[in-house]
């Protein structure tokens, strides 16, 4: 048996713990990750695509380009109907098509950079907390002691189990085979509609394997489907098995939806499909993931080194749940919509001609692509609590833009009126020089304020004209500065 020490340990190595692991890196903090898997490699597509806000946060870190190169983009987002946000302020104004697989492995590499310490062959089976840190047993026989704890195991996360942590929500109503086989026979490829609900084939990138999504079926379903079950689901939608064989992946999804009712539990934290669950309408489910890791990571960091208050970690849960809940309904709301009876599609006619229309398909395009969030509702500035545009600024190093001052996760006061004396040393204080015009999006151009306060995940702490009044008291809420 083996006793190891880290600041904080991470039980799950998918998108959300990777995340979360590089942002602790990079403040400097002695962060591992626990994964039961021997290897990263991971069998099926999953979750298929970056949403915009998504995109942004890893152009902040610089490493945007690794996952456009390996994606394909698309204009369009999707709520009951295909929403085009071409038109949105920002730089990412697209859904980037990319398996989870493709994006695990790049953020491995990230880590890996980062010198991320990952256990792999390692299940999380016990935990004990005490006043100053989390025992952490696991099946293999190894004892893993550190500061802090953050279960991002998914959803059926031992680590919220273990911790006693609630997850009221709803049960399903209906559950999903997805699948990527082979089939003898031509595939039907699109959308085909029949009074179970909405099924879809397409073909992969191989131009072999065809991904099969067949609706309606029964909720009480549990463990993954055999390929029997899938040749008699598609026999009694399509008239034929198509001839289905060598499967590379089965699986199933249900529209069950819950949320932990604490993301905090002593030194025990939850993020990503540990938090939440819900259905994959809108492709919402990785990007919430991974956007709740880059909110904790930079405040448990403060936490872990002494600069912030463990009271920080409440805003982690007074930010995230709110935001996840809101993915949750709209999910809900979407499944609503695609009930396989004589009346929902009379709702879903009205709703689609909604949709249509310029402001509603702009806030509901912005709601999917998460560039809506505003953790500071009611603020004196609409830049509060909103994520900071990507502008085009000069600095005295030359031109640059925002985002690429956020590279290390760090936080940065933009000083367009030239405010002296009010940084320390841990808030980067930059001088700069907007001609443009600053715009959010469904909201439209606002006012560029004296000074911004940008957290190092890139929303705005603070925004203030003629002055650093509330300037300081921003500084030390948020960064101890």
């Amino acid at each position: 048996m083996r006793t190891l020490e880290h600041e904080v340990l991470i039980a799950g190595a998918g998108p959300t713990g990777l995340m979360l692991a590089a942002e602790l890196a990079l403040a400097g903090v002695d962060a591992a990750i626990v994964e039961r898997k021997p290897a990263q490699a991971r069998v099926g597509g999953r979750a298929g695509g970056l949403h915009a806000r998504t995109l942004e946060v890893l152009d902040q870190r610089g490493i945007v380009d690794r996952f456009l190169a390996a994606g394909k983009t698309h204009p369009r987002v999707s709520f009951h109907v295909p929403l085009d946000i071409g038109d949105f302020p920002t730089r990412h104004n697209y859904l980037l098509a990319l398996a989870q697989e493709k994006t695990e492995r790049l953020l491995v590499a990230w880590a890996d950079e980062l010198d991320v310490r990952i256990y792999r062959d390692r299940e999380v089976a016990g935990i004990a907390c005490g006043a100053d840190g989390v025992d952490v047993t696991t099946t293999q026989g190894d004892t893993l002691r550190a500061a802090w704890l953050v279960g991002c195991d998914g959803g059926r996360s031992t680590v919220r189990k273990l911790a006693g942590i609630g997850f009221p929500g709803w049960d399903a109503s209906t559950s999903w085979i997805i699948a990527e086989v082979r089939m003898t026979e031509k595939p039907v490829l699109g959308f085909h509609e029949d009074a179970s609900g909405r099924h879809a084939m397409s073909l992969m990138e191989d131009g072999e394997t065809v991904g099969v999504v067949l609706a309606g079926r029964d909720p009480r379903a549990a463990g993954e489907p055999t390929l029997g079950e899938l040749a008699a689901a598609l026999t009694s939608i399509y008239g034929t098995d198509f001839g289905v064989h060598a499967p590379t992946w089965l699986s199933r999804f249900s529209d069950a939806t819950r949320q932990a009712d604490a993301y905090r539990k002593g030194r025990v934290l939850l993020a990503g499909d540990a938090a939440h669950i819900h259905p994959p309408l809108g492709g919402q489910g990785l990007n919430l993931g991974v956007q709740d890791a880059v909110n904790l990571g930079w405040k448990l960091a403060q936490v872990v080194k002494g600069v912030s208050p463990v009271a920080l970690l409440d805003t982690y849960q007074s930010e995230r749940h709110p935001a996840a809940a809101r993915v949750l309904r709209n999910t809900i709301a979407q499944g609503v919509l695609r009930r396989p009876d004589d009346r929902t599609p009379v709702l879903g006619e009205f709703v689609a001609e909604m949709l249509e229309m310029d402001e509603p398909r702009k806030r509901f395009g912005a709601m999917i692509a998460g560039l809506d969030i505003a953790y500071a509702p009611g603020a004196d500035h609409p830049l509060v609590g909103r994520r900071m545009p990507d502008l085009d600024i000069v600095t005295a190093g030359g031109p640059t833009r925002v985002y690429a001052l956020l590279r290390e996760a760090r936080p940065v006061l933009l000083d367009f009126t030239g405010m002296a004396g009010v940084a320390g040393d841990r808030v980067q204080r930059i001088a700069a020089t907007f001609a443009g015009t600053c715009e959010l999006p469904v909201i439209g151009a606002v006012p560029l304020p004296d000074a911004v306060l940008v957290r190092p995940d890139g929303y705005v702490a603070w925004a203030g004209d003629g002055g650093a009044q509330g300037l300081l008291g921003a500084m030390h809420t948020w960064f101890g500065a």
